[in-house]
């Protein structure tokens, strides 16, 4: 029975490509948004990245921008076609552990607040429902609030390390396993090169 079970299972890696590419195409549009803001504000977010009063106080702060960004858009685009997947995950994951550390890590895990459920810091959640309480407030006094959240309630922020830890994970996944048979510049490669060996 577990042998059958196995066979059947066994089956499916005619189509285990896809979890490599799918890896890819969800994270090129984060990254080529990421990287592309990056350059259309260089010199707000090279000072941003520079200044260490209300900065992230990195020095080289234009070298540093044009080396998140350019990794950013060229691994977007890397990752779309497949080229070059496990090389380009590597300088990614950097800049995925630079934003965890620098930008995120002290807002704690939750990208987004919790107003409802406390794990670690109670007091920012209770921050985190007042602001949601007020904001609420304006927008349905000031606004067209029905409008405003018909496609979804208003969040607030919390710009933990969640999205970026999970960004992370995919990389170094995507490291490992690399960028799948088929539908990836890479395969064709590989293949060629084992080829001629």
């Amino acid at each position: 029975m577990l042998c059958t079970l196995q066979k059947l299972l066994n089956r499916t890696r005619a189509i285990d490509f896809l979890a490599p590419l799918a890896l890819r195409l969800y994270l090129a549009p984060i990254l080529w948004m990421a990287g592309t803001t990056k350059f259309a504000s260089f010199e707000d977010t090279a000072a941003w990245f520079g200044n260490k009063e209300w900065g992230l106080g990195l020095p080289f702060p234009e070298v540093m921008t044009a080396l998140a960004a350019g990794t950013e858009v060229g691994g977007a685009v890397l990752l779309v076609v497949g080229l070059g997947v496990r090389w380009i995950s590597i300088p990614l994951m950097v800049t995925m552990l630079v934003a965890i550390f620098s930008v995120h890590w002290q807002n704690g895990w939750q990208a987004i607040a919790d107003t409802k459920f406390c794990m670690f810091n109670c007091a920012d959640a209770e921050s985190a429902g007042e602001k949601l309480t007020a904001a609420k407030g304006l927008l349905e006094q000031h606004g067209n609030y029905n409008w405003l959240t018909e496609q979804g309630s208003f969040v607030i922020l919390n710009n933990g390390i969640e999205f970026g830890t999970t960004y992370f994970i995919m990389l170094l996944t995507l490291f490992f396993i690399g960028g799948g048979k088929y539908a990836s510049i890479d395969y064709w490669i590989g293949r060629k090169c084992n080829t001629h060996n």
